[in-house]
């Protein structure tokens, strides 16, 4: 038996024993209101993730409520904290759903996390809207309840393995976060080689929420691949940039965009130039983007902050949240919202395409290339 079996089943009896019943379409809504649950880490090594999200999503939602929210419902964000652990997220999840009646799930930060409470999304039949993670487990093969905005990790391997072969890399190493995240950019990137005809060259491990990252380095310091994939967030990663450098190391280092560049890029100083960072969003000063200036005027108006990957992403999810929620009239139901988000085929947002349908669950696949650069972060492409 596997241990994603067991791990499903454990949840399942956890759901039963604490008495959760599938809850009605009505939960969440009233009159005034609609309940948006998000469980994500607002504590811990990784919340400056959670809280970006949070920052993002918040910002929209204030605009849309200011403005006489949806069909006349105001939008109610409902947090929880999970510190970018499994077992609390189950928690977490569970009392969003049996406690505070939310409507939807949404903004969920990681892999780990989010695929814990899979099993609970699909037993209770929740949507889940939008996750921070780029897991092939939460798109192929599709779920019903779960609907992811940005890229998936193989599409930003596949960029990032591109990248490195263009300019001259023969071998490629991973250095990763030992669970559900780190195994998945691990299989995108080796998916990524394979169709070359080539194979990882070395494998370096931490665990997740610390920064015991020296034992993967010196893996990665006895091979001395030409690239490194790095996949973890910020704080370990930063910590290994660092200790690389120090060590001698001379491999191109990059990661994926769960890393949370503007935390790393504060982080790391300037033994981070040189990094690269794939991006599942468009380049927040773009000002060629419509959607990066409504998010950048967004922000400003009602966080008072910068925009950055990160609440960049927050902002795009709740866009695309209140655009379904639109689009769902002024009944809501759970089954109707996951029919109004399978209808949004070449659906602009801004002057990004949104490419749901009930075949396919991943609304962006576009992938963006950055560097850091004397302390700053810079579009490549």
């Amino acid at each position: 038996m596997s241990r994603s079996f067991v791990t499903c089943s454990l949840v399942a009896v956890a759901a039963v024993s604490l008495g959760v019943q599938a809850a009605p379409d009505a939960d969440g809504v009233s009159a005034a209101e609609i309940r948006i649950g998000m469980v994500n880490a607002q504590s811990g090594p990784a919340s400056g993730l959670g809280k970006g999200m949070l920052e993002g999503a918040q910002a929209v939602f204030k605009e849309v409520n200011a403005k006489g929210g949806v069909h006349g419902r105001k939008i109610n964000l409902v947090v929880g904290d999970d510190g970018y652990e499994p077992d609390k997220a189950v928690d977490e999840t569970l009392k969003m759903i049996e406690k505070e009646k939310i409507f939807s799930l949404f903004g969920y930060v990681g892999t780990p996390t989010a695929n814990a409470v899979l099993p609970i999304v699909k037993e209770m039949d929740v949507p889940l809207v939008g996750a921070f993670t780029g897991a092939m487990t939460l798109r192929a093969p599709v779920i019903k309840q779960v609907f992811n905005v940005r890229a998936s990790y193989d599409d930003e391997a596949e960029t990032l393995v591109t990248h490195f072969l263009d300019k001259g890399a023969k071998s490629v190493a991973v250095f990763y976060q030992d669970d559900g995240f780190g195994a998945a950019v691990l299989s995108g990137t080796d998916k990524a080689l394979k169709k070359r005809s080539m194979a990882i060259a070395a494998k370096g491990t931490f665990q997740r929420n610390t920064l015991a990252i020296k034992t993967g380095l010196a893996a990665m310091l006895e091979a001395k691949p030409d690239a490194i994939v790095m996949v973890g967030p910020y704080a370990p990663l930063a910590a290994f940039i660092k200790e690389a450098r120090a060590a001698g190391l001379k491999s191109q280092l990059a990661t994926v965009s769960f890393v949370g560049t503007d935390n790393l890029v504060a982080e790391v100083g300037k033994d981070g130039d040189g990094v690269l960072i794939s991006q599942v969003v468009p380049f927040p000063e773009d000002d060629s983007s419509p959607l990066a200036k409504d998010c950048r005027d967004v922000l400003s108006r009602h966080a008072s902050a910068k925009l950055g990957f990160v609440n960049f992403e927050g902002c795009i999810t709740a866009r695309l949240m209140v655009s379904a929620l639109e689009r769902l009239g002024k009944e809501p139901s759970r089954a109707g919202l996951i029919s109004a988000l399978d209808g949004m085929k070449g659906f602009d947002l801004g002057g990004v395409s949104v490419n749901l349908a009930a075949d396919n669950h991943q609304a962006m696949n576009q992938v963006f290339l950055t560097q850091i650069r004397e302390g700053r972060i810079a579009k490549i492409r």
